[in-house]
């Protein structure tokens, strides 16, 4: 964690290092419990409410056991980003819930952007589907497949049923453009993440939903993956194809678009 960040738990607001939860809560020892990472931008959220519908839903759909205090939450993520900085702070706020009853605010610094695009492969992936619906602490199999990616030279994966089928990358939605112009991502039905930068985009400029196997992507035009903390950020290589033009005219009209969402937004 930074030097500067800050954590509020549990409505005492200490340094990020400093806050703690007992190590029987099921949130640390299970990984029982959900979250939401909000992007910060000169000290205001972007989509908060938004992340806070999802994270209801999260905690509803994994029978957290006690109601997301709402008020809460947004009082003490105001208090947080003002101590944070204020209008000096630009980065991103974690919110945590765990089985054990205790809510978590972090602030965080946002890891810049791979220079040049992203070059991202293919990891063999199986999506716990009793999990749909849900942004569970219970990261480790996301975490271990961008390890994996890393391991082999690349700065990301992509998620990868064990029948071919494309799904998202750990973090990120992916969208790519086929051989006849049109802008795709897979749908929600292939059990990805219902992402909200995904909903924004495809509010944006015309999406078509489709299934994508590793040859489309193979074959696609351009690509990018998309996320809160990411924004639109362009793939430069799919394995060891390099894409030709990085970004591409539709990764640069989805970058712009949402780019003057956020401004409008928070306005």
């Amino acid at each position: 964690m930074a030097s500067g960040e800050l954590a509020c738990l549990d409505g005492r607001t200490t340094p990020a290092g400093e806050a703690f939860i007992p190590v029987l809560d099921e949130g640390f020892i299970r990984g029982d419990g959900v979250f939401e990472v909000i992007r910060v931008y000169e000290g205001l959220p972007y989509a908060l409410r938004e992340h806070l519908d999802r994270l209801e839903r999260s905690a509803a759909n994994l029978r957290l056991g006690w109601d997301v205090p709402r008020a809460e939450l947004e009082s003490e993520a105001a208090a947080l980003l003002e101590a944070r900085g204020g209008t000096g702070f630009d980065g991103a706020l974690r919110i945590v819930l765990t089985r054990g009853g205790r809510r978590l605010l972090l602030t965080e610094q946002v890891a810049p952007a791979p220079e040049g695009g992203a070059r991202v492969c293919f990891v063999t992936f199986a999506p716990t589907r009793i999990l749909d619906g849900v942004k569970s602490l219970s990261y480790a199999a996301n975490m271990l497949a961008g390890r994996l990616a890393r391991e082999r030279g690349f700065h990301e994966a992509l998620l990868v049923t064990p029948h071919g089928r494309v799904l998202e990358a750990p973090t990120a939605s992916v969208f790519w453009v086929n051989d006849r112009g049109e802008l795709c991502t897979p749908p929600l039905e292939d059990h990805i993440l219902a992402s909200i930068t995904r909903q924004r985009l495809m509010a944006l400029t015309e999406v078509r939903e489709c299934p994508a196997t590793t040859d489309d992507l193979l074959g696609a035009r351009e690509a990018f993956l998309a996320s809160t903390l990411r924004e639109v950020g362009p793939v430069a290589a799919v394995e060891e194809r390099e894409l030709e033009e990085v970004p591409g005219p539709r990764t640069a009209e989805a970058a712009a678009l949402l780019r003057a969402d956020i401004r409008s937004s928070l306005a």
